[in-house]
């Protein structure tokens, strides 16, 4: 429990930094978000007003506490009807001048450019690239897995040169250029033979106006999201079989009569998951990031295409948003991975 504390904290402190950082960037940067939500041609009165309504006429360092305000749980507020509405918060203990400590769901505004709570706009976008990512992560896992178990079981064979070449090449091809190949040779090419689309979401618009589920859109983007992986999991899961299969246990297993088959998956497979725990934790947050060029080429409607979005319109609550969320995911993936260590191998102490 106390382990699981400090690793909240630390997580705190890193998605502090994070606003801290991506905050100073954007507000920065010379563009007017305001400018941008009128356009070129609106006067100037008009662009005042809404900078000033948005609160960007605030030094920096006033624009990050007010955001930081926002998004935190804990904090304090006046106690007025209009940020009960907003907030929603309950009331702790007041703090004097109007002011009261309230307790809150994190706040990540309304954006820019549609008026939309940032909450709900990620809420729509989210399962899609979880969808996504999950499926590119199962499926890496699955071929990567079976391919460095049979790399090492085979050594220095055909079998295990084969596997090597496939993951150095798998591992050297940008994603987004996996997705492109993929797209023009089985959505384009070969599209009438697999069936598969050049680009298209989860949900589609059909003939009569009705959105319906397209799963087989899901196929391309997991196979150029998770190809990557596959290559990095393989070339783990072989190093650490190959010093596990070594291993005197392994030679006692083998010399009591226990199969093949028992050796390799109860006794070897288990003493080398861990190195493979960390990687497989590290790829699955960095591919809800990743995939926001894969769905950029697929045309994939998720958190990826709000992104990026939200990044040329310059929606700068809705890229904070995204921002704060995939930080969130990394921290918890990270944390998780934690625990599994000491499941996998008792040996591991948290703390």
């Amino acid at each position: 429990m106390l382990f699981i504390l400090r690793r909240l904290l630390y997580g705190i402190l890193v998605m502090v930094l994070v606003v801290t950082t991506i905050t100073g960037i954007i507000f920065l940067a010379p563009v007017d978000p305001a400018q941008l939500t009128f356009g070129q041609r609106a006067d100037v009165g008009t662009v005042k007003a809404k900078t000033a309504e948005l609160g960007l006429d605030q030094p920096v360092h006033i624009q990050l506490l007010r955001y930081l305000a926002d998004v935190s749980p804990l904090s304090i507020h006046p106690n007025s009807l209009e940020n009960q509405r907003k907030y929603r918060f309950w009331a702790l203990m007041s703090t004097g001048n109007g002011m009261v400590l309230c307790l809150k769901a994190p706040y990540l505004r309304e954006s820019y450019q549609t008026g939309r709570p940032v909450r709900e706009i990620l809420a729509e976008a989210l399962p899609a690239t979880a969808l996504l990512a999950g499926s590119a992560m199962l499926l890496a896992i699955l071929l990567g897995v079976t391919m460095g178990v049979f790399a090492a079981i085979k050594a220095h064979s055909v079998w295990d040169h084969f596997f090597s070449v496939v993951s150095v090449f798998g591992y050297s091809m940008p994603s987004y250029v996996v997705a492109m190949l993929l797209a023009l040779v089985f959505g384009f090419a070969l599209g009438d033979f697999t069936g598969l689309n050049i680009q298209g979401s989860m949900m589609v618009l059909d003939d009569f106006g009705e959105w319906q589920f397209q799963w087989k859109n899901l196929i391309l983007p997991s196979l150029a999201l998770g190809l990557r992986p596959v290559a990095l999991i393989a070339q783990l899961t072989r190093s650490a079989m190959l010093d596990v299969l070594s291993q005197d246990y392994i030679r006692t297993a083998t010399a009591k009569g226990l199969s093949r088959r028992i050796v390799i998956v109860k006794h070897a497979l288990r003493n080398a998951l861990n190195p493979l725990v960390s990687a497989v934790s590290g790829w699955f947050g960095a591919l809800l990031t990743g995939a926001f060029f894969v769905e950029s080429v697929f045309n994939f409607k998720g958190l990826g295409d709000v992104t990026v979005n939200a990044l040329l319109t310059f929606d700068i609550p809705v890229v904070l948003g995204c921002v704060l969320f995939t930080s969130a995911v990394f921290i918890a993936v990270n944390m998780i991975a934690d625990l599994l260590y000491q499941w996998i191998d008792p040996r591991v102490k948290l703390g």
